[in-house]
C-alpha cells in the first residue's frame, strides 16, 4: 500500500514539478483561463444569485494568495483556478454595469433622439441609432438609453447626421431572443451594446435641431465628415469600401458586396481589424524609421526604432478616435499598442506574451467579447501566425532564398485561414473554399497600395493635395472587390455546414489554445487530439425535425431535400436563420418550395411522425382553426385560440409568447420540445420578456 501511495504521490508531482520549473513562460494560458471563467457565467441557465457570487469571489481572492504565496508546486494551479473564479465574477460585474432600461412592451409613436450611429440593417435599409431618447407617454424609468431604428420606403431625401436630434414615427419592440433554442442571442448582444430598442419608420425623420459645436460626437462626425469627402464625385463600391477600412463609416458598402466579400473569405477588409491597424502602423513605422535612416544627423543621434514605434503608437490612437469605440476597433488597437510598447522597452514585439496581455486587457474592459466572432478569430488568427513562425524559423534555411518572400505569403494566409475557418463556419455556417486564393490576392494589395495610399491622403489632405493618393486607393480597392466578386461567383465557392453543439466551439478553442500555446509536447499532442474529436462531434450535429418561429407563423419541417419553410416570404430573418443552422443553401423560396405542406395559403398541413401539423396564420386565423383540434394533430397559430379542447398538441401565440421559438425532435418515446426561453435561460438580458 505504502508503495502504491508513493506511486500515485509521485505521478502527481511530476507534472506540478514540470509546472513549477515552467512558471515563468505560462502567461501565454493566463487569457485562456480568464476566457473559462467567462465562459461559465454566459453557459449558466440562470443569473447567479449574489450569495454565489460572492463566495466565488472570496474563493478567487483565496487562491490567488495561494498563487503568490502558497507552496512553490502549488501556486500556477492557484494561480490557474483563481483566473477562472475571477472571470466569472468579472463577467457578472460587467453585466450588471451595462445595465440599462429595455423597452417593456412593443409602441408605435413618436420617438425623438440624437443620432450617434449610422450603418445598414439585415435588409440592406439604412439604420440609425438615437440616445437621449424620448418616447410619448413612456416614463422615464421605461424609456431605453438607446434605441435602433430603420428607415423603410422612401426617405425624401433625408440624409442621417451625427448629432442630428430627429423625431420619426417608429414602431419599437423590445430585442429579440435566439430564432430557435440554440440560436444567436440578439438580446444577450444588445444588453451589452446599450440597446433597449429596435423597430423601423417609413416616414423619413424630421429634424428638431442641428448639432452646434463638437461635444462627444466629434470623432463621429469627423468620421462621416471625411467619409463624404473621400466619396464625393466617385460612384460605385470602390470608394463605399475605401472608406469603410479608412474611417470606420460602412453604411455606404451595400449588402451586395458585403455577401460577395463573405463568400470569398475577404469580410475582414471591410471592417477595421488587426489587419488594417497592423498595415497602418507597420506602414508608419517604416516610414518614420527609414525616413530618419535617410537623414544620417538623426539617425545617428536618435534611437529610430523607437521614435518609429512612437509615431506608429500615435497614429494608431489617432485611428482608433476616428473610427470609434467599436470592439473590434478597440481590440485592434490595444494588440498593435501592446507590441509597440513592447518596442519601447526592448522587448519581442510580437510573442505570445505580447498577445496573452492584448487578450487580458481586452477581456477586463470588455468580458462579453469572448463569445463574438470578431474576438475568436483575431486572436486565433495572430495566435497561429506566431506558433506558426516559430517554427518557421527554425526550418526556413532549407528553403532557397528567393522563394521564401512567396512561401511566408502563403503560409500567413493558410495559417490564420486554419485558425479562424472553424471559428467562421460555427458562427456564419459557411467556408469559403476559395478564400486562400482570394486573400493571396488581396492582402499583398492592401498592404502595399490601399493602405499606404490611404495614410498618403491623410497627410496631404491638409495642403489639397490628396486627391492622387485617393485615385490609387480607389483602383486598389476596386480590384480588391473584382477579386472579391470573381472568387464569390466560383461554382462551390461557399460550402454550408450546420451550427455545432453548443460545447463543441468552446471545446474547440480550448484545445486550439492548447495546441498552439501547449509548451510540452504532450499538451500540444493532446491538443490536437482535441481538434480531432471536436471536429467529429460537429459532425455529428442533430438538427430539430421541426421548428416553430416565436410568432407562430413560420414553420420549417426537415425533409429529406432539407427544411421545407411553410411560407416563401415573410419572417426573412428567421427564415434565413434557420436555414443557416442546419447548414442548407437554400433560400426562403426554394425551402418553401419543397414538398411537405399543402393547403392554402394561412391554413396548411403536413405530416411530422405520427401527427399531422396544421399551421393557421394571418387575420382570422383562429376561425379558420376551429374544429381542428382533434388526436394525432399539431395545431400552429400566429392568434390567440380559446377554441382547443385539449386533444392535440397547441401552440398558439399566447403560449409561444410564454415559449418563445420552439424546437422539437422525434425521439423513440415521442416528441422532445425545446423552447428557446428555456434555452436561454432567465438572465438579466431577459427577464420578463
Amino acid at each position: 500500500m505504502r508503495h502504491l501511495w508513493l506511486g500515485l504521490s509521485g505521478s502527481l508531482a511530476s507534472p506540478l514539478v514540470a509546472l513549477a520549473a515552467r512558471r515563468g513562460t505560462l502567461l501565454p494560458w493566463a487569457p485562456v483561463f480568464l476566457s473559462v471563467g467567462i465562459g461559465l457565467y454566459f453557459a449558466l441557465g440562470s443569473e447567479p444569485a449574489k450569495s454565489v457570487v460572492l463566495a466565488v469571489l472570496c474563493l478567487a481572492l483565496l487562491l490567488w494568495a495561494a498563487g503568490l504565496f502558497g507552496p512553490e508546486l502549488g501556486r500556477s494551479p492557484a494561480f490557474a483556478m483563481a483566473l477562472i473564479a475571477g472571470g466569472f465574477v468579472l463577467a457578472v460585474a460587467r453585466a450588471h454595469l451595462v445595465a440599462a432600461p429595455v423597452l417593456p412592451f412593443r409602441y408605435y409613436g413618436p420617438v425623438e433622439g440624437r443620432i450617434v450611429d449610422i450603418d445598414r440593417s439585415f435588409s440592406d435599409q439604412i439604420r440609425i441609432t438615437l440616445d437621449e431618447v424620448r418616447l410619448n407617454d413612456v416614463s422615464a424609468k421605461k424609456t431605453p438609453t438607446r434605441v435602433r431604428v430603420a428607415l423603410h420606403g422612401d426617405q425624401m431625401g433625408f440624409v442621417p447626421e451625427p448629432g442630428l436630434i430627429v423625431m420619426v414615427t417608429a414602431h419599437l419592440a423590445p430585442p429579440d431572443g435566439p430564432v430557435a433554442p440554440g440560436g444567436f442571442d440578439f438580446q444577450r448582444l444588445a444588453w451589452f451594446s446599450g440597446l433597449g430598442a429596435v423597430g423601423y419608420a417609413r416616414s423619413p425623420p424630421m429634424v428638431v435641431e442641428r448639432p452646434e459645436g463638437h461635444g462627444s460626437l466629434a470623432a463621429f462626425r469627423l468620421r462621416m465628415r471625411l467619409s463624404s469627402a473621400m466619396q464625393a464625385g466617385r460612384e460605385g463600391q470602390a470608394m463605399a469600401f475605401a472608406s469603410a477600412l479608412m474611417t470606420g463609416d460602412r453604411s455606404g458598402v451595400t449588402a451586395e458586396t458585403n455577401e460577395a466579400l463573405r463568400a470569398s473569405n475577404l469580410s475582414h477588409m471591410v471592417s477595421i481589424s488587426g489587419l488594417h491597424m497592423g498595415l497602418l502602423t507597420g506602414f508608419v513605422f517604416a516610414l518614420f524609421r527609414y525616413g530618419l535612416a535617410l537623414a544620417p544627423v538623426l539617425g545617428l543621434r536618435t534611437d529610430g526604432k523607437k521614435i518609429a514605434a512612437i509615431a506608429a503608437l500615435g497614429a494608431a490612437t489617432f485611428y482608433l478616435f476616428l473610427a470609434g469605440p467599436e470592439v473590434a476597433t478597440r481590440r485592434a488597437y490595444v494588440m498593435a499598442a501592446v507590441m509597440l510598447v513592447a518596442v519601447l522597452f526592448d522587448r519581442r514585439a510580437i510573442s505570445l506574451r505580447s498577445l496573452a496581455i492584448a487578450a487580458l486587457i481586452c477581456l477586463v474592459l470588455e468580458p462579453e467579447s469572448l463569445t463574438e466572432p470578431g474576438f475568436q478569430m483575431s486572436f486565433g488568427a495572430t495566435a497561429a501566425l506566431i506558433a506558426g513562425f516559430e517554427q518557421w524559423t527554425k526550418h526556413q534555411h532549407r528553403v532557397p532564398a528567393a522563394l521564401r518572400p512567396g512561401l511566408v505569403m502563403v503560409l500567413s494566409s493558410l495559417l490564420a485561414g486554419t485558425a479562424t475557418a472553424p471559428i467562421a463556419a460555427a458562427h456564419f455556417n459557411r467556408i469559403a473554399e476559395y478564400g486562400l486564393l482570394a486573400n493571396l490576392l488581396t492582402v499583398p494589395v492592401m498592404g502595399t497600395v490601399v493602405m499606404p495610399a490611404g495614410v498618403i491622403a491623410a497627410l496631404l489632405a491638409p495642403l489639397g493635395l490628396a486627391g492622387p493618393a485617393l485615385w490609387v486607393m480607389e483602383k486598389g480597392s476596386a480590384f480588391i472587390l473584382w477579386v472579391a466578386a470573381w472568387v464569390s461567383g466560383m461554382k462551390g465557392a461557399v460550402v454550408t455546414v450546420p451550427t455545432p453543439p453548443d460545447m463543441v466551439l468552446p471545446f474547440l478553442g480550448f484545445c486550439g489554445a492548447a495546441l498552439m500555446i501547449g509548451g510540452a509536447r504532450w499538451v500540444r499532442a493532446g491538443g490536437a487530439g482535441g481538434v480531432v474529436l471536436a471536429l467529429i462531434l460537429w459532425g455529428g450535429a442533430e438538427r430539430p425535425d421541426l421548428l416553430i418561429s416565436g410568432d407562430g407563423t413560420l414553420v420549417g419541417l426537415m425533409t429529406a431535400e432539407g427544411r421545407a419553410l411553410s411560407k416563401e416570404k415573410g419572417g426573412g430573418f428567421v427564415a434565413k436563420s434557420w436555414l443557416e443552422d442546419d447548414g442548407d443553401p437554400a433560400d426562403q423560396p426554394t425551402a418553401a418550395a419543397r414538398v411537405a405542406f399543402s393547403g392554402k395559403k394561412g391554413a396548411l398541413q403536413a405530416d411530422f411522425a405520427d401527427l399531422t401539423i396544421l399551421v393557421f396564420t394571418g387575420k382570422g386565423s383562429a376561425a379558420r382553426a376551429e374544429g381542428s383540434c382533434a388526436a394525432n394533430s399539431l395545431v400552429v397559430l400566429s392568434e390567440d385560440w380559446a377554441g382547443a379542447d385539449g386533444t392535440c398538441v397547441l401552440f398558439d401565440r399566447q403560449k409561444l409568447k410564454a415559449t418563445g421559438a420552439l424546437a422539437l425532435y422525434r425521439e423513440a418515446g415521442g416528441l422532445r420540445i425545446l423552447s428557446a426561453k428555456d434555452w436561454a435561460g432567465e438572465r438579466l438580458w431577459n427577464r420578463g420578456r
